[in-house]
């Protein structure tokens, strides 16, 4: 039988501390929101994957001080760095095909999906795919294949060659 998604309750009972401290760590209403969204779903994608985590709240605390810290790094302006730097606006059209290829996500069944949605947060090894999920190293790539196949087929997209 299917294991169901982890329970939502505990990770929306830490929203208000996550707000407080980001806001503190950031001082800004936008980014602090961003940095707690980021934070949650880090943490359900993890929580999905059947990791177990003793103590939530602190879990979730050291993640926001973390996740906070990465973002300043990529940030900060390298030296020698020209003046003005220019900034881009997310393309509408990547932005589309992202939100499209998501539902298709969405659209799966339900063992293909949790997989693919690991991949979508980063587990891209088959090795630790089957370590976070229990599944043979081989179930794990030919669930992928099937995956990405159907993905291909939904979206009109066809195989590329290596």
């Amino acid at each position: 039988m299917p294991r169901s998604a982890p329970e939502t309750a505990p990770l929306t009972d830490l929203m208000p501390d996550l707000m407080r401290v980001a806001r503190r760590l950031t001082r800004e209403a936008d980014r602090s929101q961003d940095l707690c969204q980021e934070v949650l779903l880090k943490l359900w994608v993890r929580l999905d994957a059947g990791a177990e985590i003793d103590d939530l709240r602190a879990y979730a605390m050291t993640a926001l001080r973390n996740q906070h810290r990465q973002s300043l790094r990529r940030d900060q302006i390298p030296p020698g760095a020209p003046e003005v730097v220019t900034m881009s606006l997310p393309d509408a059209l990547d932005a589309c095909a992202l939100s499209e290829a998501m539902r298709a996500i969405r659209r799966l069944p339900a063992d293909q999906e949790r997989l693919m949605r690991l991949v979508a947060a980063g587990e891209t090894s088959p090795a630790d795919l089957a370590r976070l999920t229990g599944l043979a190293p081989g179930t794990v790539m030919s669930r992928l294949a099937r995956a990405r196949a159907r993905l291909r087929d939904d979206l009109g997209l066809q195989k590329t060659g290596r």
